[in-house]
């Protein structure tokens, strides 16, 4: 009953930054948790940041102080500023929300994906 659209990938050049959107079809005061996985080819999908409705927020150990998750409620958005991109952050990045009670990652909803790459 969520849908959630992602924009904002495309190629860089490492050193670069790009700025991911998610915008859900509803508002994000309804949604408990929302957050940003990735998938490089061969590899596994594995969260990037989550942001909770209370505003706390979770990174991956590689990202951290790198990446910056955000929302905008009015907007129904969530955002993940990328800077200082590395070739390793190539992948597809999914936005994803949680609207069940169990707060067990992933959410139970999931965009179809925006392609990163970065080049060296």
């Amino acid at each position: 009953q969520v849908q959630l659209v992602e924009s904002g990938g495309g190629l860089v050049q490492a050193g670069g930054s790009l700025r991911l959107s998610c915008t859900a079809s509803r508002s994000i005061f309804s949604i408990n948790a929302m957050g940003w996985y990735r998938q490089a080819p061969g590899k596994q999908r594995e969260l990037v940041a989550a942001i909770t409705s209370g505003g706390s927020t979770n990174y991956a150990s590689s990202v951290k102080g790198r990446f910056t998750i955000s929302r905008d409620n009015a907007k129904n958005t969530v955002y993940l500023q990328m800077n200082s991109l590395k070739p390793e952050d190539t992948a597809v990045y999914y936005c994803n929300a949680n609207t069940r009670g169990v707060t067990t990652p992933p959410g139970n909803y999931w965009g179809q994906g925006t392609q990163v790459t970065v080049s060296s």
